[in-house]
């Protein structure tokens, strides 16, 4: 094993901090007292905005019904008191992942598992987008001029909140936990302090400045449906914990039971004591000023010894709310994370970042409930209608799986436990179809059609997985009964360079059978024949220059047998004037071939850089290395490829990010027997920069040594490029100034 080197960045280091290795994720798991405000915080903020939600129906119809928000609020906190129950039991049950997607699938199926998790995804990213859209709503009510900046505002907050998440689950929750519990003690006191002086008779009424208008119609049943809906915002989040059961200390499941027990307790009580307080105050919704701020003004006038709270409860609400949008950085990456290991999503949402948390998650949320947040104009009351409709799924999906896990698996008072979540199952699927009957027309059909479009997405990836996985177990098993492979060279002569001379030298390294060959431009220099013949004793074959650089090429590899055990190599030699990434860009010829070569089987691209000015000499020694993640049909082709060279050292490389990947494939490289030795290379901060740098820098060391890295390369075509780590480029860039180093792309097509 090599030795462990941490990756040096600085600019990445200042923003997220120092990396973690991987064997420290024990070290990440959250004690109760944090886990509380990070999971917790949605539900929690959820009574500054929940009360308002029903209120804004009700006083739509009739500005006599406000009074009934506050039975609205009991039934709403009966449902939360129910879920929280329900919830407690399956992460007692799942104490790995509790979430709907792992339940349903377990009990359900496949289908109804997707439906859950479509459900999630898209009520985590309307949950960052109404939260922080209602916290900067907060603000403005007692700062009114703010109001025209409301979308900079939002999106300079989410940024803010990612910046915070990438750090780390501990260190979020040590930003989030102070403020949290500040926020809930504030509300205590608002509801305390309201129902004081109702008791005492003396309970200022509200002042709602630009009140929204108030209907004189008739309160209907379908009416109270839609205030119910509207208020049931007040559940969102609470299925965050079961989702990240994990990142608790352990006992996971017993710690996030007691957590989620504390949640419900607190919610519940601030939910209907904010309800009860805004009731007897007679708060109205308003355009400028929100429910909370109006009953804060009440219970904590201006001129009272007590007025400071108000200002106290405005900015803790502010801060809370978008705060909130932290619960959703924590449930959808990890959720994310679940699809991509089951294959449903891309395999970029399973890689843990440099602080052991999934960033690629985190960044996908954040671009998407930006969007949203730009396209609503961080307008919290045109977001609402999208809410509930995702999270009321997930939570029956979820619940009826218990019902059935309960069924299959027995246990101690399993029958209690089935009829408690059989329960939660019903209510909550009771609430999923009222709130898409009352708010379908208001736009919750963006939701209902979205969940269907993901799930169909989610089944298209797995689909695309599973017949390349087939692909490339049989593609392994050929390639390593090929024959004992050979190789032609083909080297791209531009002008007369270091590039150039360099990549002729290597060339020959690998064999004799090598030609040179050039392709005249309008403005080339045409005696670059002669000159060429003064430093090489080969003919330097001129090509037809009439459909372009990349056909001419071409047209000389199709001439050429290509298969298993034949292979071409086609060296490109690029001369930059510095080390700049912009001066490749500057070459746009030899781009688009290399890309081109790529797509073409039994074809290795091998880009030569070189700087203006240098005078590479000889190599004394040649090694080659090739990148190996795991024993399969690209990797077998590097190293089929491999052996035909006839270097000095020829080894695979792979560098493991923990023991368990180190031992994987140490076995399957002994089992499959590939032609060339295996080295292992300790990677515990899960970032191939350092340590292959270091590798290859211990080789180069000594004068004369060059080494020629191959590169296997998974080729595939339109969306599915997606769905594979671009680390082949990452590569190319790391390694493309590196000094003597050469990197050789040994392609893979899969192009169906």
């Amino acid at each position: 094993m090599s030795e462990v080197l941490e990756p040096r960045r600085r600019v990445r280091r200042l923003v997220v901090g120092r990396p973690m290795q991987s064997r420290q994720l024990e070290e990440t798991l959250l004690p109760k007292f944090l886990a509380l405000p990070i999971f917790a915080s949605d539900p929690l903020s959820s009574v500054a905005y929940a009360t308002e939600s029903a209120l804004v129906v009700l006083v739509a119809v009739s500005a006599a019904s406000a009074h009934l928000v506050l039975p609205i609020s009991l039934a709403i906190a009966a449902l939360l008191a129910i879920v929280v129950v329900s919830y407690m039991q399956t992460v007692l049950a799942y104490e790995t992942s509790g979430g709907a997607y792992v339940v349903a699938r377990e009990n359900l199926g496949t289908l109804p598992s997707l439906v859950a998790a479509a459900a999630l995804l898209t009520d985590y990213v309307l949950t960052v987008a109404v939260s922080i859209s209602a916290g900067i709503f907060a603000i403005t009510s007692f700062v009114p001029s703010l109001g025209t900046h409301k979308v900079a505002l939002s999106l300079g907050c989410l940024v803010l909140i990612v910046l915070a998440n990438l750090r780390g689950v501990r260190e979020s929750g040590l930003i989030f936990a102070l403020p949290t519990y500040l926020f809930v003690l504030s509300i205590a006191a608002l509801v305390v302090g309201g129902v004081a002086q109702i008791a005492a008779g003396h309970l200022d009424h509200a002042v709602t400045p630009h009140a929204l208008p108030e209907g004189t119609g008739a309160i209907t049943a379908f009416v109270l449906l839609r205030a119910f809906s509207s208020g049931s915002t007040a559940l969102t989040g609470v299925e965050a914990i079961a989702n990240g059961v994990n990142a608790f200390r352990r006992p996971h499941g017993r710690n996030a039971a007691v957590t989620l027990g504390a949640l419900g307790t607190i919610a519940i009580g601030l939910f209907v004591g904010v309800s009860f307080v805004a009731v007897h105050a007679h708060a109205r919704p308003s355009a400028t000023a929100s429910v909370v701020s109006q009953v804060a003004r009440a219970v904590f006038p201006p001129g009272s010894r007590t007025a400071f709270m108000y200002y106290a409860v405005q900015i803790l609400t502010l801060v809370v709310l978008i705060f909130a949008a932290n619960t959703s950085f924590q449930g959808f990456p990890r959720l994310s994370a679940l699809l991509a290991r089951d294959r449903f999503a891309p395999r970029q949402f399973s890689n843990l970042g440099d602080r052991l948390v999934f960033s690629n998650g985190m960044v996908v949320l954040a671009v998407v409930a930006g969007l949203l947040l730009w396209i609503y104009g961080a307008s919290t009351n045109g977001l609402i209608h999208l809410y509930v409709i995702g999270v009321f799924t997930a939570f029956t999906l979820s619940q009826a799986g218990m019902v059935r896990h309960w069924f299959r698996r027995g246990g101690g008072h399993w029958r209690l436990k089935a009829v408690v979540n059989g329960i939660g199952a019903a209510a909550t699927g009771a609430v999923t179809l009222v709130v898409v009957w009352t708010k379908f027309a208001e736009g919750a059909w963006l939701v209902t059609v979205a969940i269907p479009v993901l799930v169909v997405a989610m089944l298209a990836i797995r689909r695309h997985y599973e017949t390349l996985g087939r692909r490339l177990r049989a593609g392994a098993a050929a390639v390593a009964a090929a024959p004992l492979a050979s190789n032609r060279s083909i080297v791209l002569v531009e002008s007369i360079d270091a590039a150039s001379e360099s990549a002729w030298r290597l060339a020959h390294r690998l064999g004799d059978d090598v030609r040179a060959v050039h392709v005249p431009v309008r403005g080339t220099d045409p005696g670059i024949r002669p000159r060429w013949f003064r430093r090489v004793d080969v003919p330097l074959e001129r090509l037809d220059p009439s459909h372009g650089l990349s056909e001419a090429v071409l047209n000389e590899v199709w001439r050429l047998p290509r298969s298993e055990s034949q292979f071409v190599t086609v060296f490109v030699p690029e001369l930059f004037a510095h080390a700049s990434l912009v001066e490749q860009a500057k070459r746009p010829r030899e781009l688009a071939l290399k890309l081109r070569l790529l797509g073409e089987p039994g074809v290795v691209v091998a880009a030569v850089p070189a700087l203006a000015g240098s005078d590479p000499q000889p190599p004394a020694r040649v090694f080659a290395r090739v990148l190996v993640s795991g024993v399969n049909a690209p990797t077998m082709r590097a190293v089929n490829y491999a052996s035909t060279l006839p270097f000095d050292d020829v080894r695979a490389v792979h560098f493991a990010f923990d023991d368990g990947d180190a031992g994987e494939i140490r076995d399957d490289w002994a089992r499959h027997g590939p032609r060339i030795p295996l080295e292992i290379v300790d990677a515990p901060y899960r970032d191939l920069g350092s340590p292959l740098l270091s590798s290859l820098r211990e080789l180069t060391a000594e004068p004369g040594t060059l080494v020629l890295v191959l590169m296997p390369e998974l080729v595939t075509r339109g969306w599915r490029r997606l769905l594979h780590n671009q680390r082949a480029l990452y590569v190319k860039r790391l390694l493309l100034f590196e000094p003597n180093v050469v990197l050789a792309a040994v392609p893979y097509q899969v192009l169906r």
